[in-house]
């Protein structure tokens, strides 16, 4: 997903005289291009991303449309307060994109984790949510909102699915229909979700956009009135919305999601994965259980 936004921010670069790229000192060598082109649409603002958001809010009062690049921590977390106020109760447009979170700088430990990100910004009103399967969904998300006078969120991964599917930024995909259920896959969720589903009699909803959430058609592809999402953040993140496409129904809520305690032990991404459950046949055995 990095390659992709590298390709796709730079195109934008060259063809809209109104973005200007904020790097948090990474991501600085695959710009070099674009940036010796444009020089003053490229800028590395360090590791100083409070300033660099407020810069951000600066520009985009001007009538630019910025684009701040960091890790998941870094530009949430860390800059909560600025993504609040400059952004969020200023109304301003601004685009955010994130590399890192949940876990995927999982040898650095838990200062570089950020499976919290997802839930802190539903916090922010008016701070839209995307979470694309791969890069190519990206470049599609990116394109088709990176002008619509909004603040969004974009959360890159290391995780991809092997396909790309038919996105839409704020709409849901229906991959598959069934009557036990619904099954909502969130981003790179998606390639597991598929493959521990696929001998049950349940529907499959691809979702990429959290905010706005696709609710209506949640509502209108779930028989059973049985919801299990697979969320690549803190698990229960994405509850609420389901209760809110059921609101005055009585829905059973299951699903797989990073548990929320600190991952005190150091590993790979893919370690923390298979540690935390993230396995085709317990994941299968879970599906079973919730189903039935």
């Amino acid at each position: 997903m990095r390659r992709a936004f590298t390709s796709t921010m730079s195109r934008l670069l060259a063809d809209d005289e109104r973005c200007i790229l904020l790097l948090g000192d990474i991501g600085v060598f695959g710009f070099r291009v674009i940036a010796e082109k444009k020089p003053a649409s490229v800028l590395n603002m360090g590791i100083l991303e409070q300033a660099m958001i407020g810069f951000a809010a600066g520009l985009a009062m001007d009538g630019r449309i910025p684009v701040v690049h960091s890790i998941a921590p870094f530009i949430v977390e860390r800059c909560l307060e600025q993504l609040k106020i400059d952004f969020g109760y200023q109304q301003l447009s601004g685009k955010f994109v994130s590399v890192g979170a949940s876990f995927d700088y999982a040898s650095l430990g838990c200062t570089h984790h950020c499976p919290a990100d997802i839930g802190t910004l539903l916090g922010i009103p008016g701070m839209e949510i995307v979470v694309p399967g791969n890069g190519e969904e990206f470049n599609i998300l990116f394109t088709n909102s990176y002008d619509n006078g909004n603040s969004t969120y974009y959360r890159l991964s290391e995780t991809t699915n092997v396909s790309t599917q038919d996105v839409s930024f704020g709409k849901a995909c229906l991959l598959r229909e069934g009557t036990q259920g619904t099954v909502v896959a969130i981003g790179p969720t998606l390639d597991l979700a598929l493959n521990a589903s696929e001998h049950l009699d349940v529907s499959v909803i691809y979702v990429t956009t959290l905010r706005p959430f696709d609710h209506q058609a949640l509502r209108e592809v779930t028989k059973n009135l049985r919801v299990f999402v697979f969320e690549p953040f803190y698990e229960g993140t994405v509850y609420p919305d389901v209760l809110t496409a059921f609101s005055g129904l009585k829905v059973g809520i299951s699903g797989k999601g990073v548990p929320r305690r600190f991952l005190e032990n150091y590993g790979t991404r893919d370690e923390h994965l298979l540690d935390l459950g993230f396995d085709i046949g317990i994941v299968r055995s879970e599906l079973e259980a919730f189903f039935s």
